[in-house]
């Protein structure tokens, strides 16, 4: 039988742990006791900071003790809001050592935002970053504690000291490891509560498809709060031993600076970055000329053949100099997530060496369900369900399309003190309801096609998703943001047809106006776009084509994954 990634933890089971899966604070201790020496957290800015997973184990339990000798009890709630860094890290580990739940706030919130989550959850200690650490009043919201992330302010978890030893509790892997925070794309705040079975087993089943070595170098990019860096880049790492490169700040320079000098192996980020990525790569191979381009397009075509045919890379050896201009030719896996990925863009890097990883998941489920195992691809999909996973399409049509459903190990537990959401989402046979359409092939792939919730019913009764339209629009320099969907063509029949709301790329413009030397006004504008739209209908099919355009002068609000939140835009 072929050995599966989670196989060495028989060999800790009856000692370290019991049960199927270890609990979190387990699969440090057992990362720590294979690779003590290895580096774990890098930080460049404010000031480098480098531990080890031995250095990082002790100032966990040594936090984790102080929380329990201010009264932290098995159970309790505790707060952590800030930007990526060790500090987070630390926290986050020390709040579940300590027996507690953490409770991830989007550090981007407002202050009343935040503070509404935390009165939500019932927090006893918050951690919190220098920012706003002077909003929480401990009396006013019954804190035992607040514990600053940076050296700027007072109790900085870094300097804590453990007067007396603390008994550390024992837990289980059904117990309560994390609540987050989520309203994503609807607006409505959920608490999705999450064991420690449902994120250690979502990091060794996602192994399956994509293998991770104790040498490999993560880049902490996007949020940490968020569950798909968290399960993805933070708790990952931790599992096999590897190494975190916390970053702070999404500016091209810094991103650069960070992958070049962490020598970054693993990049995790959102389509709108890994597109912007791939627009700065093939502007520059533009500015060579036609005929250098036209070559390296058809060198990538035979290039994409090769790595997907007879499973060679020849990619990362033909194409290692623009690779390294760009800094990312270090980088083994690109991993994306949180929105949908144009095939385009998917294509193009693994043309250029990179394996590219898409995958596909819900805060619900920890949240990875399915991966594209880099060895055996497929474009268009979002991967392949994960093992121990069980997927089902309720009501398919006659195209195979239905609502995913899924059931397994992964799942959480339900919306924390909120029953009736809890119970919306789940069947009476248990399977959690995403939401999301699609169907499966086969071979167990996945294919999206859309959200229930934004899908558009055609005169013709024909069903539309707007995602399969906005993807058409990735690669275009000219558009920042795209929100495809229905407006009511007629009120007495209910029928509906497809607009297109677009704001502009603002950077685009300006630039063209500046190497041009022409003026850019909105008619210019305006006309550009249009030429776009019909460009991109050209290629759809009748009942899918964009048949109204509102150009925007101001962007759409979005979530920290970068998806549009489409409850908030009323234009």
């Amino acid at each position: 039988m072929k050995e599966k990634p989670w196989d060495f933890l028989n060999d800790y089971r009856g000692g370290i742990f019991e049960g199927q899966w270890p609990t979190l604070p387990e699969m440090v201790s057992i990362t720590t006791e294979r690779f003590p020496d290895n580096k774990v957290f890098t930080a460049f800015e404010p000031e480098y900071i480098s531990l080890t997973y031995k250095e990082l184990n002790d100032i966990v339990k040594k936090v984790a003790g102080h929380l329990i000798n201010i009264g932290i009890k098995k159970g309790d709630k505790i707060g952590l809001t800030g930007k990526n860094s060790p500090e987070w890290g630390v926290a986050y580990l020390a709040t579940l050592y300590a027996g507690g739940i953490i409770v991830p706030i989007n550090y981007q919130l407002n202050k009343k935002e935040i503070l509404h989550i935390a009165k939500l959850a019932d927090i006893k200690v918050v951690f919190i970053d220098e920012e706003k650490y002077d909003d929480f009043n401990m009396a006013k919201y019954d804190l035992s504690a607040k514990i600053s992330l940076s050296p700027n302010k007072p109790n900085y978890i870094m300097d804590i000291k453990l007067n007396k030893s603390a008994k550390l509790p024992k837990l289980k892997e059904d117990d309560l490891a994390a609540i987050l925070y989520t309203s994503g794309t609807t607006g409505i705040a959920k608490g999705v509560m999450l064991t420690h079975k449902n994120f250690v087993s979502d990091c060794f089943l996602a192994q399956t498809y994509m293998k991770l070595y104790p040498t490999d170098i993560f880049y902490a990019l996007l949020p940490l709060h968020h569950s798909y860096t968290m399960t993805a880049v933070f708790l990952e790492s931790l599992s096999v031993g590897a190494e975190i490169v916390f970053g702070k700040r999404i500016a091209s320079k810094q991103i650069l600076f960070d992958l070049k000098h962490g020598k970054v192996t693993m990049f995790l980020g959102v389509p709108v970055l890994f597109n912007k990525l791939l627009k700065g790569i093939l502007k520059g191979i533009r500015e060579k000329g036609v005929f250098i381009y036209g070559l390296i397009n058809v060198l990538m075509g035979i290039s994409g053949f090769f790595k997907k045919a007879f499973k060679i890379n020849l990619g990362h050896w033909l194409f290692k100099p623009i690779l390294k201009k760009a800094s990312i030719d270090r980088i083994r896996i690109c991993i994306s997530g949180g929105a949908p990925l144009a095939s385009s863009t998917f294509k193009k890097y693994n043309q250029f060496g990179i394996d590219f990883v898409q995958g596909y998941g819900l805060t619900e489920t920890s949240p990875i369900i399915t991966l594209n195992p880099p060895d055996h691809y497929k474009e268009s999909s979002v991967g392949k369900v994960l093992p121990k996973v069980d997927m089902r399409i309720f009501d398919p049509d006659t195209e195979g399309i239905g609502e995913i459903l899924v059931k397994g190990p992964i799942v959480m537990q339900g919306y924390y003190e909120n029953e009736s959401a809890t119970k919306e989402i789940f069947t009476e046979d248990g399977y959690l309801m995403t939401g999301d359409e699609g169907y499966l092939d086969k071979d167990n792939y996945l294919f999206l096609t859309g959200r229930k919730k934004t899908l558009i019913v055609t005169e013709g009764g024909k069903n539309v998703f707007p995602e399969e339209i906005e993807d058409k629009f990735q690669l275009y320099d000219e558009i920042e943001q795209i929100l495809v969907r229905g407006f009511i063509k007629d009120k007495k029949m209910k029928t509906e047809d497809i607009e297109a709301l677009v704001y502009p790329s603002k950077e685009y413009f300006n630039e063209l106006e500046k190497k041009e030397k022409i003026k850019v006004g909105d008619q210019y504008i305006e006309n550009k776009i249009n030429t776009i739209i019909k460009e991109v209908n050209d290629d759809l099919v009748i009942y899918k084509k964009i048949k109204r355009v509102k150009i925007l002068s101001e962007s759409m609000e979005e979530t920290t994954t970068r998806k549009i939140k489409r409850f908030k835009v009323k234009e």
